[in-house]
């Protein structure tokens, strides 16, 4: 099985110190010289890029990792000649068949980022085109500031800024998704829940053929996580981590927009995960080297939105090929300055006739932070408060144990 192990120890003070290596499952499609590494989200794992790795490479046949290193690389096919393109997708720490640290603290978006550069080392892979979706964005994100001149293109569906921009927006549905997620204890329920999670209602209710999709999806789902087992609480608890304190710092953007590469930001519009208002922000920070993609979707657009969102991956690999000028891939306006932004949010603005209005939209987006937090909040003492009326269980040995 295609492993690899990595050490994230660091001596830097704001890194954590991890003793003993993590293994990393990872797989490669395709050949080609053109590279793309693809980093999947929280709860997810490298399958779930299927419908980009077959859309990608044309096969969704993984490589042989014993004869991944025959090919010449003057031998593998160019992507200007109209094909070859080489995909690596992994599980992320804490999810599949990768290593499942115990500590919170071990997961990070930075220590993820470092998994994958350690994947790009080990496949021999000197620059890369870095796709991530949700938590993956996050992790891509990181790792463009870390690294640039190991990217040749960024792509981030569905994600955000991290920390308080995880949470979704407050209605009864992501209440009741968000409770039905805490009690999902078999493949079943947390089939259920994730349609829910992943896709737009109208995408679920059409019909393919005498069924609905929900119902199809549904058994593709139990039959997935059944396979790969349930996501571990260490697992979970981690990753969560890594999306709550990632932040995408000032200096971050400018490393990103000087570095030279190409960005895309894709997301769907009925995401009840990861608002789109953020991700257009985020999108709009780094103009003029971002393009904003939005599609009719849910979280996981790049499922139900496959031949867009490939689409939409191709046109920026080529972009970046052929050395696409940043004004000329963007389609966001340009940036006001930033004495403007702030005058914009915090002046009374004028009407027409000449009468004030109050900046209601920005007292509105701090109420709604405000609630967001609180909500979170209120998750995180539930979280808490289950784990320790866990612990005070008496527990039951069996048999075996597995």
């Amino acid at each position: 099985m295609p492993f690899i192990e990595v050490n994230t120890s660091s001596t830097a003070a704001e890194d954590v110190k991890i003793n003993s290596a993590i293994k990393i499952f990872y797989r490669t499609y395709g050949r080609g010289s053109t590279k793309v590494l693809l980093i999947i989200g929280l709860a997810g794992t490298h399958d779930s890029w299927g419908p980009q790795i077959k859309g990608l490479t044309g096969t969704d046949v993984p490589n042989d990792d014993g004869d991944r290193n025959a090919a010449h690389v003057g031998e593998e096919p160019t992507f200007e000649d109209g094909g070859g393109i080489e995909v690596c997708a992994f599980d992320n720490r804490g999810m599949g068949r990768s290593s499942v640290p115990t500590k919170k603290s071990e997961y990070t978006t930075k220590i993820m980022a470092k998994d994958a550069i350690a994947l790009l080392d080990h496949l021999g892979w000197e620059k890369a085109h870095i796709f991530g979706h949700s938590m993956g964005g996050m992790i891509a994100c990181k790792l463009g500031a870390m690294a640039p001149e190991r990217v040749k293109s960024l792509a981030m569906l569905n994600v955000t800024g991290g920390g308080f921009q995880c949470c979704p927006k407050l209605d009864r549905q992501t209440f009741d998704i968000a409770v039905r997620f805490m009690k999902a204890k078999t493949p079943e329920q947390r089939a259920s829940v994730d349609l829910d999670t992943h896709y737009s209602k109208e995408y679920l209710e059409e019909y393919v053929g005498f069924e609905k999709r929900r119902t199809l999806l549904y058994r593709e789902y139990v039959e997935g996580i059944s396979a790969t087992g349930m996501q571990s609480n260490d697992g979970f608890a981690g990753q969560v981590n890594a999306c709550w304190t990632h932040q995408v710092t000032r200096k971050d953007i400018e490393c990103l927009q000087s570095a030279g590469f190409l960005v895309s930001v894709i997301h769907g519009r009925h995401d009840v995960i990861a608002q789109m208002y953020y991700a257009r922000r985020l999108a709009e920070k780094l103009y003029p080297v971002a393009r904003m993609v939005d599609l009719h979707g849910g979280h996981l657009v790049s499922r139900e939105r496959t031949e867009e969102v490939n689409q939409a991956l191709l046109d920026l690999i080529k972009a970046s090929e052929t050395k696409m000028s940043p004004h000329d891939w963007t389609n966001l306006p340009k940036k006001s300055s930033w004495w403007m932004e702030e005058r914009m949010a915090f002046v009374t603005m004028k009407t027409e006739g000449g009468s004030s209005i109050s900046s209601k939209p920005f007292l509105l987006e701090k109420l709604h932070l405000f609630f967001l937090y609180f909500f979170g909040l209120i998750l995180l003492i539930f979280g808490h408060l289950r784990n320790t009326i866990k612990s005070l269980k008496p527990t039951r040995v069996g048999a075996t144990l597995t």
